[in-house]
């Protein structure tokens, strides 16, 4: 994929601050119900997988539709309101994790941008560097120690390192 300049996509002040608004939003509306495990807690509570989660889907359906068969020893009421809020939450972790994928992948393209960008300028100190211009030799030796490894006065514009 060719590509540079993705400058069409930058974020205004406004923007910016709308997100940061957003998500200062979201952190406080869950802050009082998330929960910090250890490793061991993770570990311990985390057994519900998607076998288990086939059983407690089971059992919900059943206690939906056939009352009598469901045991008096679970608190019934408790257990919808769990089942809600789980389903809320894996749908809006769904929702972010859509969100963070889509920012993840923008953040590619403007760090693949920048790294373009700073070839092309280190190309152009090298350039500048040979014909003594003042100052480039400076900047083309303490950028060469990135390139160190590679043929020299070789920089790759296709693949960051």
């Amino acid at each position: 994929m060719s590509f540079t300049n993705f400058d069409s996509r930058h974020f205004s002040v406004i923007e910016k601050t709308a997100v940061n608004t957003a998500l200062a939003s979201l952190e406080l509306a869950i802050s009082i119900k998330v929960a910090n495990l250890s490793a061991t807690e993770r570990q311990q509570y985390g057994s519900v997988n998607e076998q288990n989660k086939l059983i407690i889907n089971k059992v919900k359906s059943f206690h939906d539709t056939q009352p009598t068969l469901s045991s008096p020893d679970v608190d019934w009421v408790e257990f919808n309101n769990d089942f809600d809020t789980r389903e809320f939450l894996q749908t809006a972790m769904l929702r972010l994790q859509s969100m963070i994928d889509g920012m993840g992948n923008a953040k590619i393209l403007h760090d693949y941008d920048n790294y373009q960008a700073s070839l092309t300028d280190y190309d152009f100190a090298k350039y500048k560097a040979s014909t003594s211009a003042a100052g480039f030799q400076t900047k083309v030796a303490e950028m060469a120690q990135f390139f160190s490894g590679r043929p020299a006065g070789s920089t790759d514009k296709t693949t960051p390192a």
